[in-house]
């Protein structure tokens, strides 16, 4: 995809990400940072979301939780209409293959899991230590803000 940036035409590599629950929420609590860049290509198809049912699961979990209703102000209807379209440009993935155990933290293994089982390139998160046990499979872990930059301004 060919975009004009200032006086530069800028050519954005093919991103197949998998967002990390963190970033999502993230997207969510600020109009203005990395992780609403993220779900705004994911949305209009610059990016590809690779997404499983286990990981669309957690996102419902964590994002209808009271806490982050009430700072997102937003209630169950709105989160499950974005849920859905992301659902609805997202590369759905079957996970054939478990991994586990990679991670020290087990929650994280499915995380991974779509990742690997969906050939993604990145792996967006906060978390990075989280998933230090991934450097082996050729997936960049890497937080938002960074990520943005590099696939944005090459």
């Amino acid at each position: 995809m060919l975009l004009k940036m200032g006086n530069v035409d800028h050519i954005m590599g093919n991103m197949r990400a998998v967002l990390d629950t963190d970033v999502l929420v993230a997207a969510l609590r600020s109009p203005t940072g990395a992780s609403r860049c993220w779900l705004r290509a994911v949305l209009s198809r610059e990016a590809t979301l690779i997404l499983s049912v286990s990981l669309a699961v957690e996102y419902e979990a964590v994002l209808t939780r009271p806490d982050h209703l009430a700072r997102i102000g937003a209630d169950q209807v709105v989160i499950a209409r974005l849920l859905d379209a992301l659902c609805a440009v997202c590369e759905p993935v079957r996970v054939g293959y478990l991994w586990r155990p990679v991670l020290r933290d087990p929650d994280d293994e499915m995380v991974l899991e779509t990742a690997m089982n969906g050939g993604a390139t990145h792996l967006l998160t906060f978390n990075e230590r989280d998933f230090a046990g991934a450097g082996r499979f050729n997936i960049r872990i890497q937080p938002p803000g960074l990520a943005w930059r590099t696939w944005r301004h090459g």
